[in-house]
């Protein structure tokens, strides 16, 4: 699903309409999917899942019969309970991140974003991604 470059300390700047207007602060993502296991990710770094939504969804249908008018009766009584709200929940959280992901146009996993602006594609180790943005940045 993504092409994955070897690890990079090249640091790219990526352009987002946020920045344009100010409202950007400082941030750190780690965007990856399953298939692509992160190492090092310090408090505070906000981890995306490209495929959460996807998993969450083969969770639910997982749990459905196959009959769809038994399947939506199930699937109503399930959002009624804190287990179905709480999986919707999930599915809300990994939507947003995939749309965040795609807003500043993270195309590549393993990728670490700082501030919306710069990004470290194929390194899996989020503090070697984090440094090397630092470095790049000369702080």
């Amino acid at each position: 699903m993504f092409n994955i470059p070897p690890p990079s300390t090249r640091v790219i700047p990526l352009l987002v309409a946020a920045l344009a207007t100010g409202t950007a602060h400082a941030e750190t993502w780690a965007i990856t999917d399953a298939a692509h296991p992160l190492t090092a990710v310090p408090a505070g770094v906000r981890v995306i899942k490209l495929d959460d939504q996807q998993r969450i969804e083969a969770q639910l249908s997982q749990k459905l019969p196959p009959n769809p008018h038994q399947a939506a009766l199930a699937a109503r009584h399930l959002m009624s309970t804190p287990a179905g709200a709480a999986l919707m929940q999930e599915l809300a959280v990994a939507q947003q991140g995939a749309a965040d992901a795609w807003s500043v146009g993270v195309k590549k996993v393993p990728a670490v974003v700082i501030d919306r602006q710069y990004v470290v594609y194929g390194q899996p180790d989020v503090t070697a991604a984090m440094q090397s943005i630092a470095q790049a940045r000369g702080r």
